[in-house]
């Protein structure tokens, strides 16, 4: 067998960051409110980019394989952080989220920190 595996992991890991990229656009559309889908895309999208860029550091193998692990590495620190960014601003903007069973945490939140803050500012 003079063919090397190497060839075949990229491949598959580029097949299954487009495989996750796909379910995150599929989410992006289906699900209900922002906070959803800013959720499909952030985690979805951000591991979908990863293993893309992990199978182009594999099939690049060694030319462009350290700019390809740290672009990884900086979209695996900053999807996160931008999504929660970007949902507490919705947040704190009015955009409420679809109240399920769970309800409403920030909302009980701030209402018993707004109770808090005007006991204080009584004494």
């Amino acid at each position: 067998m003079n063919g090397s595996l190497l060839p075949w992991i990229a491949s598959a890991l580029v097949l299954a960051g487009g495989a996750f990229c796909l379910l995150g656009a599929i989410g992006v559309l289906r699900l209900p409110d922002c906070y959803c889908r800013m959720h499909a895309a952030s985690k979805a999208g951000a591991l979908g980019a990863a293993l893309i860029l992990a199978g182009v550091a594999a099939a690049s193998s060694g030319e462009a394989a350290m700019e390809a692990l740290f672009a990884m590495l900086v979209v695996l620190v900053t999807a996160p952080l931008a999504a929660h960014a970007i949902s507490r601003a919705a947040y704190r903007g009015g955009n409420r989220p679809v109240i399920g069973k769970l309800g409403d945490a920030l909302a009980e939140r701030g209402s018993e920190s707004a109770k808090s803050a005007v006991k204080g500012g009584s004494d």
